[in-house]
């Protein structure tokens, strides 16, 4: 399943701070479709993530009823990202 969306990168400085993009809602559906197939606990998906020409590894975390992309600091400073930016995000599942 591939996946494309925009959405905003946001800033959670809780316990781990770390910065996310909320999945839109449609996609979160499909996705919660097929997180039984591949999810490895606490409902989280393995995927391949690609923001602009950085692509790395990581696993949507639910929250809130959706999923959220999880944006390394890696990808953040090779792309330029800093939070309230818009960046489009493409994700791949190997279902």
């Amino acid at each position: 399943m591939n996946l494309e969306f925009s959405g905003e990168l946001w800033f959670w400085k809780g316990p781990a701070p770390w910065h996310f993009v909320t999945v839109p809602e449609a996609e979160c559906d499909e996705l919660e479709a097929t997180s039984p197939l591949v999810s490895y606990g606490w409902g989280m998906i393995p995927v391949a993530a690609r923001i602009g020409d950085t692509d790395w590894t990581t696993s949507l975390f639910p929250k809130d009823g959706r999923y959220v992309v999880p944006v390394k600091t890696q990808v953040r400073k090779a792309e330029e990202l800093e939070v309230g930016d818009i960046v489009t995000v493409r994700l791949s599942v190997n279902v």
